[in-house]
């Protein structure tokens, strides 16, 4: 009897269906609403464990958690600004991509980026571009380009949807705008550059409806705002609320000619992990392609693997921000930490800004 028992665990063990015991629990700390239901399911049945989640709302919580001495995950999902300060601060184990096959599914635009050279800590996810999301009906009838920053800061466009225009209530997210509007790089700005783009900003500001980070998202969709400075993500949900609720219009994302920065959710192993092993499996599983596309069908997200896009949602697929071309992706840039500096002078302009009329 007790072969007999042995033998059936041999063959569930190397069918990869084995029952999860009391120990197999992956503990993740995620976004809230990142990873769908049926994703969890998938990778359960897969690992023969459970998947267990906590949720933060954003870096600046996580971080402050983790600081706190927080125990018990395995797994997060940093942006890539935070990357080299939890390196620093030794939140993250290094990974072992001899488990991380898929690793090479991993398209070469968004490998070995300046936050984390070599993908020592970490594999790219969910990416996000902060771009321009517009009515296209609106902006069709009156003549103006979204494919350019001009739609944000040049007066002369302004002038036609004046009081139809947010805008991140972002220093960073703003400043890098009007600096790729200028033609200049966000990661090597000058402070005569940054002058110049608080220059920008303070012109275009009277035609603006208000600075949003939360709101955008439903005035586009009903047909309150026209075109939003904001994320790429956002956009898509706008759009499918507008769909859903059979507004008479539509609403479109397109990346503006001149650059855009692109924002990076990344994977990382906990440096307390107490399994790291069903973590590099995890990973593992998110990039395979029919995994990863789940994501992008979930939440519009710019997706890093390559082999994703053949199941991607057939509307999706020849989306100009979703599935970009490898050119149109070597034009994105992921912004850099700033210097304590260089953060000081930000926020005096922004200061200056907010206060213009």
């Amino acid at each position: 009897m007790k072969k007999l028992q042995k033998l059936m665990l041999a063959l569930s063990l190397s069918s990869g269906l084995a029952q999860a015991g009391p120990d197999d629990v992956l503990h993740i700390y995620n976004w809230s609403g990142s990873l769908s239901d049926n994703i969890v399911r998938q990778f359960e049945k897969r690992c023969g464990c459970r998947v267990v989640q906590d949720y933060y709302g954003d870096n600046e919580e996580m971080l402050a958690k983790l600081a706190a001495g927080a125990k018990g995950y395995d797994m997060v999902f940093p942006s890539s600004f935070v990357i080299q300060a939890m390196t620093k601060q030794k939140l993250l184990q290094a990974l072992d991509h001899g488990k991380i096959p898929n690793l090479q599914n991993v398209a070469p635009a968004y490998r070995l980026q300046a936050y984390d050279p070599g993908n020592r800590y970490t594999v790219p996810t969910v990416l996000t571009l902060t771009s321009v999301g517009y009515n296209v009906e609106k902006l069709k009838q009156l003549g103006v380009d979204p494919g350019s920053w001009s739609v944000i800061f040049d007066p002369a466009a302004l002038r036609k949807i004046k009081g139809k225009v947010t805008v991140l209530d972002s220093s960073r997210e703003v400043f890098a705008a009007a600096l790729f509007y200028l033609g200049k790089d966000p990661n090597r700005a000058s402070e005569a550059d940054m002058r110049a783009a608080r220059d920008v900003i303070r012109k275009a500001k009277p035609y603006w409806a208000a600075f949003s980070n939360a709101s955008y998202l439903k005035q586009l969709a009903v047909g309150n705002i026209w075109v939003a400075l904001g994320y790429s993500s956002e956009f898509f949900q706008a759009g499918e609320d507008a769909r859903l609720a059979r507004r008479p219009f539509h609403i479109g994302n397109v990346p503006q000619r001149e650059g855009n920065e692109l924002g990076v959710d990344t994977m990382a192993i906990l440096a307390g992990a107490r399994r790291p092993d069903l973590a590099h499996q995890f990973i593992n599983f998110m990039l395979d392609g029919k995994n990863a596309a789940q994501l992008t069908n979930l939440n519009g997200a710019t997706n890093p693997v390559a082999t994703a896009s053949p199941y991607f949602r057939a509307d999706l697929k020849s989306h100009p921000v979703i599935n970009p071309s490898p050119e149109q992706a070597k034009k994105w840039t992921v912004l850099r930490e700033l210097t304590p500096q260089e953060r000081r002078l930000m926020a005096r302009m922004w200061t200056e800004v907010k206060v213009s009329r």
